[in-house]
């Protein structure tokens, strides 16, 4: 019965309430495989010796480990591994006992990460920019979102091979689902990459001119649209269409902010109003309607402006770095920090994404690259949506079918940094500026006394609350301690 957990969410606030602190110990069997040096001399031990401190056994030596103290052991050829479960913070679910997913979720191995780690929270998102991913990821990687956050779009666009010149604007077009005046669905009812490739294909056929409007597809719900020989594109208000959900279309149109965009804004707002004319009529949209599914009969472009110019990460940091997402701001954020971007087949943003794929290509990149960046979508969706079930499970896949099968296979020394970069609550459906949860482990760091990995365990952390420096910085600096 050790292993039981009850299938209805709602019914598992109790059992989670009871196990979080030693889930873990139920799962010994998930291993981190460490190669501990100290000085010169190595002893070899039998693959299953256990750690013998009282903390939980989650992970195993490796064959080779000196027989010193944590304390003072001395890593050899460090990897780092960086993790990050998108909007994966949350607020306590009435739903859930008032509990967070996170608290509910049967995660063994975060918590063991957590247990062997140090905690905080941290505050990726400044109070004065808007709490999106593209701010949270820039800010957690430690380049500064108020000079590379140049607009979801621009930062997206080489993900999917986009040339931009430097007077070229990129805009995140969303295929949105509208009724009766209203944005009723950010994502069309989450509408597959091929359907949204033959209605990206039909408004490109209405509205595009070569060098001047062009259109290109994305993932499901993501696209691009682009207007060449446009300088000023950030001076256009544009609201991201996830902060506007059940809201009167009219009011939340783009809205110029200087005179020089005026004519520009109007072209946005004209693309708007008529891709319903090319869209709801579509063979896609007649048959999702006659499936029971949610159209997608308008376009939402937003998050304009030019692309940026990023110091390469291994300038930065010295370190070699790759990144692995089903996300075009996340790939298109690593090809600009000049990672080597990796993508995943399978790899799809949702619930469905291919979390050992995603496992397996990261332990690849790690034998090449000194850092993988592993990002995972699915939770923020979940969020989105409001839907506090699959937000539990989603936690619990990347948990159990991702950060388990890479703690089981890694080989190597391996620092590993984990967290949310921004919350996605239930109970707003939306991107917030709160801090979130985070835990980074070293073979060498002497632990705290948190067991859980979640948004009240880690208020009492060895970090407590940090607010003025970035997750990397702290990964880093936190090999030394």
């Amino acid at each position: 019965m050790k292993n039981f957990q009850p299938k209805n969410v709602k019914a598992r606030f109790a059992f989670a309430n009871r196990h979080t602190r030693n889930a873990a110990n139920q799962n010994s069997n998930q291993t981190l495989n460490l190669l501990v040096i100290v000085h010169s001399k190595m002893v070899p031990v039998k693959q299953t010796e256990k750690l013998t401190d009282n903390s939980n056994q989650i992970f195993k030596r490796n064959p080779y480990i000196q027989k010193q103290s944590r304390q003072t052991a001395m890593v050899h050829q460090m990897k780092y591994l960086l993790i990050v479960g998108d909007g994966m913070a949350d607020y306590p679910v009435p739903e859930l006992d008032n509990k967070t997913p996170l608290q509910v979720a049967h995660k063994p191995n975060m918590d063991a990460i957590a247990a062997k780690g140090r905690n905080g929270l941290i505050k990726n998102v400044p109070d004065d920019l808007n709490p999106g991913s593209e701010t949270a990821i820039l800010s957690l990687l430690d380049y500064d979102p108020h000079i590379y956050c140049t607009g979801r779009g621009p930062l997206e666009a080489p993900a999917r091979g986009i040339k931009l010149s430097d007077k070229d604007a990129a805009f995140r077009c969303n295929l949105i689902t509208e009724k009766d005046g209203v944005l009723v669905d950010y994502s069309a009812g989450h509408i597959t990459t091929p359907e949204a490739e033959q209605l990206i294909s039909a408004l490109s056929s209405a509205f595009g001119k070569p060098c001047e409007i062009e259109f290109y597809s994305g993932l499901d719900y993501r696209h691009f649209l682009i207007l060449r020989n446009f300088p000023n594109s950030r001076s256009i208000a544009c609201t991201p269409p996830h902060d506007a959900i059940d809201t009167k279309i009219s009011t939340v149109l783009p809205k110029p902010q200087s005179s020089e965009v005026k004519e520009a804004t109007t072209l946005l707002n004209m693309l708007i109003q008529k891709s319903k004319t090319i869209l709801e009529n579509h063979p896609v949209n007649v048959a999702r309607i006659k499936a029971g599914k949610r159209p997608a009969n308008m376009i939402w472009p937003w998050g304009g402006g030019p692309k940026p110019s990023m110091q390469s990460f291994s300038e930065k940091y010295g370190l070699k770095a790759a990144v692995i997402s089903a996300v075009d701001l996340v790939k298109g954020i690593g090809a600009y920090a000049d990672m080597q971007v990796i993508n995943v087949p399978g790899a799809t943003g949702l619930s469905d994404t291919n979390y050992a794929g995603k496992a397996d290509a990261a332990l690849n990149a790690l034998e090449e690259n000194d850092l993988v960046f592993v990002h995972v979508e699915a939770p923020d969706e979940a969020g989105h949506v409001k839907d506090y079930s699959l937000k539990v499970k989603t936690i619990e896949d990347l948990d159990q079918r991702l950060i388990g099968r890479l703690l089981k296979a890694l080989k190597e020394p391996c620092g590993v940094a984990l967290l949310p970069d921004h919350p996605t609550p239930i109970k707003v459906g939306t991107h917030t500026r709160d801090p979130v949860p985070f835990t980074i482990y070293f073979p060498s760091t002497k632990p705290d006394d948190v067991q859980s990995f979640d948004e009240f365990s880690a208020k009492n952390g060895a970090f407590g609350l940090v607010t003025n420096e970035s997750l990397m910085s702290l990964f880093l600096a936190s090999l030394k301690k």
